[in-house]
């Protein structure tokens, strides 16, 4: 035994009590293996976000098991997995800070002793080795296979026990990997890893990058899987109806569904029925209960309804600016106007917040509609102007005003034209040119979430009209989609 492992065994001796104490806490770096890098499952059908691991991320990618899940990543190009942290004044939260605390203030002290201590720093290294396989493809046989022959557990322990362990040099090798790993995005962040000295806070912000990189990869994975079942889930989601059907529409209807259609029959053709069973969706009245068979997509009707109320607002809005010259004569002025008047309305998402925003948006008008004539040297608005002009703006907080009433027809006949047109969209109506980003936006979102559906449950709902046509011959034939763009309602295209 060299006189350095003698220094070594002597100053665990003295060091046993210390040593003691911390065999009694239970710590846990970022990533540790008992307590695996979890995800947020977003709210789907407004359930609360479920949280779940890389494995599990994997396995319901691979099995198209989870119906909401299959259904949400089809229609929301935008659905995203999130980083899960508890609530920072929850238990969770709390314990999981402190536990944290305590790693890394254990590693400090242990590598600050003189001789160093690495108990807690091989085992940090541990896991960053066991995290390597959730960030690299299983294709990269190669690299992790170097990977595990460099953080090779009883290598670095015989290290340790002579004294030679760099952990700087491990640190500068975990770091050269992710380089190398990493997506584009994190490139900074690698970077920064490089200038940081201390070598425990190097090692901290490097589980931290792992973790994002974990979510990285999940989000890959979701990306690969999409295209696939965007393709399947319909057919998914039809099949998982008829199971149902079988097992218990003999005891169980859906009557909410049924009076949502029979409201809309109007003596014309079953299609057009639905067609129009279809559009009031946009604004679907509080007082009737909402169809089950629409039921998963409730919350994302509902948003779109609320985005259909926040364009006839502005184009209200603006045709009422309009009634000054110096907006309807100046192009320029309506356009900047319009883009004020959109970004104040955005916040409306129920009907308490629609008067304040009114409120704000007459003021905004008057205040630009001075401020433009003060440039052109004309004189402000008069009292009776402005008194005027708040008159036609307060009204429009009620959608049976006449401006309110004019606009949404006109969002009414566009759309109803849109959904028949194959995949073109037209031109915008009078009062929403200003709006045209928007509003084909939302037409998209709507079409896309009207066909989807209709390509799951149409054939259910046109059997539903057909036992209810008395005297009429009953309609064999699958539903054609004529009232609905052809083309989009077999398969989702987010």
């Amino acid at each position: 035994m060299d006189a350095q492992e003698k220094r070594s065994v002597q100053s665990g001796q003295s060091a046993e009590q210390d040593e003691h104490e911390e065999h009694r806490i239970r710590t846990d770096s970022e990533s540790s293996v008992d307590s695996m890098t979890r995800f947020v499952l977003p709210s789907l059908d407004g359930t609360p976000p479920k949280i779940v691991t890389l494995d599990e991320v994997s396995s319901m990618f691979k099995n198209l098991r989870n119906m909401e899940l299959a259904h949400e990543i089809a229609l929301n190009p935008d659905f995203k997995l999130q980083k899960y942290e508890p609530p920072s004044d929850s238990l969770e939260g709390a314990i999981k800070k402190m536990v944290h605390k305590a790693f890394w203030d254990l590693l400090r002290q242990q590598l600050d002793r003189q001789p160093p201590s690495y108990d807690q720093a091989i085992r940090l290294l541990a896991e960053i080795k066991e995290c390597f396989p959730q960030l690299l493809s299983p294709n990269n046989e190669r690299a992790l296979a170097h990977i595990n022959e460099v953080l090779d557990d009883s290598v670095i322990r015989q290290q340790a026990e002579r004294g030679t362990l760099d952990f700087r040099a491990y640190a500068n090798f975990v770091i050269n990997i992710l380089s190398r790993s990493c997506s584009p995005a994190r490139d900074e962040a690698v970077a920064a890893l490089r200038e940081i000295d201390d070598v425990v806070d190097t090692f901290r912000s490097i589980l931290e990058l792992m973790t994002l990189m974990k979510l990285d990869m999940a989000n890959f994975m979701l990306g690969l899987a999409r295209t696939e079942i965007a393709a399947n889930s319909v057919q998914y989601e039809k099949e998982k109806f008829s199971k149902y059907l079988r097992e218990f529409h003999g005891n169980v209807g859906f009557p909410a569904t049924e009076d949502w259609l029979q409201r809309h029959r109007s003596g014309s053709s079953v299609d057009e029925t639905i067609y129009n069973a279809y559009m009031q969706l946009i604004d679907y009245p509080a007082d009737k209960e909402f169809p089950e068979l629409l039921r998963i997509d409730k919350e994302r009707f509902a948003g779109l309804s609320w985005r259909a109320q926040r364009l006839i607002l502005c184009a209200s809005l603006i045709s009422v600016a309009q009634s000054t010259p110096i907006i309807s004569q100046r192009r320029e002025n309506r356009i900047k106007l319009a883009q004020q008047l959109d970004i104040i309305v955005q916040d409306i998402k129920n009907q308490d917040q629609v008067a304040t925003a009114i409120e704000s948006c007459y003021e905004q008008i008057r205040s630009f509609v001075n401020k433009a004539l003060e440039q052109e040297n004309m004189p402000a608005m008069s009292d009776a102007d402005q008194a005027a002009l708040k008159n036609q703006v307060l009204k429009l907080a009620h959608k049976t005003s006449p401006v309110s009433s004019l606009m949404a027809k006109r969002l009414d006949g566009y759309v109803r034209v849109t959904l028949r047109s194959n995949g073109s969209i037209p031109p915008p109506p009078s009062g929403f040119a200003d709006y045209q980003e928007e509003l084909v936006a939302f037409i998209a979102s709507f079409r896309r979430l009207v066909s989807y559906n209709h390509a799951v449950f149409g054939e259910h709902f046109h059997q539903i009209l057909n036992k209810t046509f008395a005297g009429e011959e009953t309609e064999a034939a699958a539903p054609t989609a004529s009232g609905i763009t052809a083309g989009q309602a077999q398969t989702a295209k987010p």
